[in-house]
């Protein structure tokens, strides 16, 4: 694990019990690379108009914190992996997970997100505040499409700095399984084949660095596709995998911002899994470097 990261937990946003087990698996699979501790975190909202606001915040911890257990049982983690659960109440589920971050410090964040028809948004405003300002490596999930086992995992690399944290969750991943790592990249007009490659070489080396030396990872293997565009490619090579992990980068038709019409399409052309990941070395400083990052 890079020495520059936290040891802390990795914190899991759960505000639907339904989606638990699908991101505390995840989070659990990011925690046995690091101190072994997962922490649920679910944030009650309380704006100035709420009906919440009635009641203290001490109330409605306790009225929300006491399902904690059935929780915590529903979720599936590593053996050697501890899960706690936190109640926050703040004016907005964002503000709530910022504090919590703020506090403890994370290795990472781990998010669901839902699919919204009618929108260009993939994320929603949760979520995009989340990436703008928080000071961690961040995971967002896209919810109620779990792989039924995991047997491989594909990896879209186009450079960038946040290949290292997309190989990271997808070698945690794989490691849990014992699954192959497909590492990929797509030849278009604007990536030559020779670039292509050094993409697909640059992943294997971040998922390969990735992983502790005891865990047992299938086959790491690289492929370079030629397409017309990357979606295009990103797609027809998914329908191979159970799991898809997309990371930010800097050039190439993925250059776009992720959180807009490229992750989009993605999004909407696959059934497979997906998980979108941004490094927080890269997004955790001071507001507005990641707004910068993505409005090139």
């Amino acid at each position: 694990m890079d020495e520059r990261r936290s040891d802390g937990p990795v914190l899991v946003a759960v505000e639907d019990p339904e989606h638990v087990q699908q991101l505390v698996r995840t989070a659990g699979d990011l925690a046995r690379f690091g101190s072994g501790s997962v922490r649920i975190v679910t944030v009650v909202a309380k704006p100035h108009d709420s009906p919440f606001g009635i009641f203290d915040d001490d109330t409605i911890r306790r009225e929300f914190g006491g399902d904690s257990r059935q929780l915590i049982e529903r979720a599936s983690v590593p053996e050697g992996v501890t899960v706690e659960r936190d109640v926050i109440v703040d004016r907005s589920v964002a503000r709530g997970l910022l504090a919590a971050v703020a506090e403890s410090d994370p290795a990472a964040l781990v998010v669901g997100w839902r699919e919204r028809s009618g929108t260009d948004a993939v994320l929603g405003t949760t979520v995009d505040t989340l990436v703008e300002r928080a000071a961690c490596d961040l995971y967002v999930e896209r919810v109620g499409r779990e792989a039924d086992g995991v047997d491989s995992v594909l990896l879209p690399v186009a450079g960038g700095s946040h290949v290292g944290v997309a190989a990271r969750v997808v070698a945690a991943i794989a490691a849990r399984n014992d699954a192959r790592v497909v590492v990929l990249s797509v030849t278009t007009a604007d990536v030559g084949r020779d670039e292509a490659a050094a993409f697909v070489a640059e992943g294997r080396d971040a998922v390969e660095t990735a992983v502790d030396a005891g865990a047992a990872v299938g086959a790491v293997e690289t492929t370079v596709r030629e397409a017309a565009d990357a979606t295009a490619g990103i797609v027809d090579a998914a329908a191979d995998h159970d799991v898809v992990v997309l990371g930010a980068t800097r050039r190439g038709a993925l250059r776009r911002r992720l959180v807009g019409s490229v992750a989009q399409r993605i999004v909407d052309r696959t059934d497979r899994t997906v998980i979108l990941g941004w490094d927080g070395e890269t997004v955790g400083g001071p507001l507005g470097r990641l707004g910068a990052l993505l409005r090139r």
